[in-house]
């Protein structure tokens, strides 16, 4: 296996935990949209939840995202300075060009089980070519749409200490959503949604590079 156990662009994705609209569309987007389970441990999960809490206990659950795309909702930026969060950044980085490494704040969504991160593609301006992904507390459905043709869908069962990872075609050219809990299926198993804390890891936008990629519809 590769460093970090294989989640670098060759990286497979656990197939039980991955459904596609299509054999074709699941070859297109192999190693670009990954799901691994079992990423964190239950242990390893109850400290990261323990540094995070603080900071989203000084905030309010929100109605609306200023951008419209998330409901029910509280956020914050950490810098994960315990054991388990900075064991946590070494083990995503590989998942990262080694170029182009990830932030070392995490990005921390807390949703409530009726909250929803609708459909949405993060903004050039704001995230580089990379997103991962830990979720905790409560499995969900990350479900990717092709943005030219939408009829091309990939779906993510996000269980609790499960890794996702988003890159190239699944990142620009595919929105990405959490399922609200009345829609949350994964095939015909009920998916149902309670609280969930994500610990998503970006890296900067390419500010050098004279001709980044433009936004596409739909981008928040």
């Amino acid at each position: 296996a590769s460093p970090g156990g294989g989640l670098g662009p060759e990286a497979e994705a656990d197939p039980a935990l991955l459904r596609a609209s299509s054999p074709e569309l699941a070859r297109r987007l192999r190693g670009l949209a990954l799901v691994r389970g079992g990423f964190v441990s239950e242990g390893e999960a109850a400290e990261l939840l323990r540094e995070v809490e603080p900071g989203l206990r000084r905030g309010r659950y929100q109605r609306d995202h200023w951008d419209r795309a998330i409901t029910g909702y509280r956020e914050t930026e950490r810098g994960l300075r315990g054991g388990a969060g900075r064991a946590l950044l070494l083990r995503v980085t590989p998942a990262f060009p080694a170029r182009r490494p990830p932030r070392p704040s995490a990005h921390v969504l807390d949703l409530l089980p009726g909250g929803r991160v609708g459909p949405h593609v993060d903004s050039v301006k704001f995230c580089g070519c990379t997103i991962a992904g830990v979720s905790l507390l409560s499995p969900s459905v990350l479900r990717l749409q092709s943005l030219r043709d939408p009829q091309d869908w990939l779906e993510l069962l996000l269980e609790p200490g499960s890794l996702y990872v988003l890159r190239g075609a699944a990142r620009y050219e595919f929105t990405h959503e959490i399922l609200p809990d009345e829609q949350s299926f994964f095939g015909g198993l009920r998916v149902p949604r309670g609280r969930r804390v994500a610990l998503i890891f970006r890296n900067d936008p390419p500010g050098e590079n004279p001709q980044p990629p433009r936004d596409p519809p739909g981008t928040v």
